[in-house]
């Protein structure tokens, strides 16, 4: 099998990618605090062109050498943001008419399995501290909280594991008509 060059993998520019078509997803990094782990989403946001990114609380922005180490660059195509106020960015998400989702695993919540999103509306999904997870105020604001099923002794998976796999289901029920 011949293994593909990078340019014959003909991905488009950053310029390209600015112009281009997005899904409805923005991702929500709660006090994210591994800045490798904030250069995974970045990455995977840029591979599945996720709307924006939202660095909240303690959650470091670019430019960063060790979010770069991760992002690969992605850190400058995919539109991002900070705030200091996670909960604020909910609730002005919310207000700009995106459904919610915390990921988080709480009493009632959603199953990645079984979730069904409408590809005529907007989403964020909010990814918290690697230890302390989503934090409760922003749990308790959210719309719907969803859970990734596990079946192993661990309880949680690391947050750029999670929001790869999140942003993936997302995108395969969201993706426009450029794929």
């Amino acid at each position: 099998m011949h293994k593909y060059t990078v340019k014959e993998l003909n991905r488009i520019s950053v310029e390209e990618f600015k112009q281009s078509e997005k899904i409805p997803l923005v991702v929500v990094l709660d006090n994210v605090r591994s800045l490798y782990n904030v250069g995974s989403v970045f990455r995977t946001s840029d591979a599945y062109r996720v709307e924006k990114i939202w660095l909240c609380g303690l959650t470091c922005a670019p430019p960063n050498a060790e979010i770069h180490k991760t992002a690969l660059g992605a850190e400058f195509s995919v539109d991002w943001a900070s705030a200091p106020d996670t909960l604020q960015v909910v609730r002005n998400l919310q207000s700009d008419g995106y459904t919610v989702f915390s990921v988080e695993q709480v009493e009632g919540s959603v199953s990645l399995e079984g979730l069904k999103l409408d590809p005529a509306k907007k989403y964020a999904v909010v990814m918290g501290h690697e230890v302390n997870g989503v934090q409760q105020a922003v749990v308790d604001a959210s719309d719907f909280c969803l859970e990734l099923p596990q079946y192993g002794t661990k309880h949680s998976l690391n947050v750029s594991v999670t929001a790869g796999i999140v942003i993936w289901e997302f995108f395969k029920q969201l993706q426009p008509r450029f794929c």
